[in-house]
């Protein structure tokens, strides 16, 4: 436990940082599966519309420190690449 307050208020930000994240990787996870589930289902037109709202949920996760940058471009890719697929 910490000692000193310094120590103690860092442990309250640090725990509210861990909420605060948990519910940002919650909505960025959410979104994603919502694109898989429109590819999975074989609706083009319902994935490009799930991938479009899916995108900028990404690239604020990336802003906002909670993925990295390229974490994010192999999400948009490779989820961008299934819907390719899809309209073919």
């Amino acid at each position: 436990m910490a000692n000193s307050a310094q120590a103690r208020k860092r442990a309250r930000q640090a725990e509210c940082r861990r909420q605060r994240k948990a519910g940002q990787r919650s909505s960025l996870r959410t979104h994603i599966k919502n694109v898989v589930k429109a590819i999975a289902t074989g609706d083009a037109e319902a994935a490009q519309t799930a991938y479009r709202k899916a995108v900028p949920v990404i690239d604020k996760s990336v802003g906002k420190g909670l993925i990295h940058k390229n974490k994010a471009a192999r999400h948009k890719s490779r989820l961008g690449q299934h819907i390719r697929t899809l309209q073919n």
